[in-house]
């Protein structure tokens, strides 16, 4: 390996001194890059009349909308977690064949009626009933999703009315003040 050191040094110097010192660089891109529209354009023009030739842009690529994104995450975290208090957890041992049997006896017959009144008196209102029978006080997804999009844009709103009001200020001080109107000298008064 040290003795091909010599002999690279030596074909080194020889390409160096070849060059001559006020040849121009060589170029690297020897025109700037087109745009597609020009690429397109060129192409439409070298079109034969039985080629087809279709434009479109190339796609910015894969973007997922970050507000079911978000909701996504929102569902997937379920909150704080909990644990059962005092009234969440049931003894069910009691519930076998036999004699006892379970100490739960069936459909509470006073609880329908009362839910049955009150959907009666809702209806009759015009009012709606499915918010009584919502046992999972959790969101929807799509609830997250409307309401993370509901977040968002009001976000961009106050940041263009932000900006919007930038832009007023900064060109309210850009504008000259107008010139002072000349003040006309005071009228005399009438002496005595």
């Amino acid at each position: 390996m040290l003795a091909g050191l010599p002999v690279a040094i030596v074909f080194l110097a020889q390409t160096a001194s070849a060059i001559p010192p006020n040849a121009p660089a060589p170029a690297a891109a020897a025109s700037p890059a087109k745009s597609g529209e020009e690429t397109c354009r060129e192409a439409m023009a070298k079109a034969d009349t039985r080629e087809i030739v279709i434009c479109a842009q190339k796609p910015q690529g894969y973007r997922l909308n970050p507000d079911v994104m978000k909701a996504k995450r929102e569902a997937r975290s379920g909150g704080r977690p909990t644990r059962p208090g005092p009234g969440g957890y049931h003894d069910n041992s009691r519930c076998v064949v036999g004699p006892e049997g379970c100490p739960s006896f069936g459909i509470n017959l006073l609880g329908a009626a009362l839910t049955a009144g009150e959907m009666a008196a809702r209806l009759s209102k015009g009012q709606e009933i499915g918010s009584m029978f919502i046992t999972d006080p959790h969101p929807s997804e799509y609830q997250l999703y409307v309401e993370a999009k509901r977040d968002r844009e009001a976000k961009e709103a106050a940041k263009a009315a932000a900006a919007k009001a930038q832009a007023k200020a900064t060109a309210a001080a850009q504008t000259p003040a107008p010139a002072p109107a000349a003040i006309p000298p005071p009228a005399p008064t009438p002496g005595p």
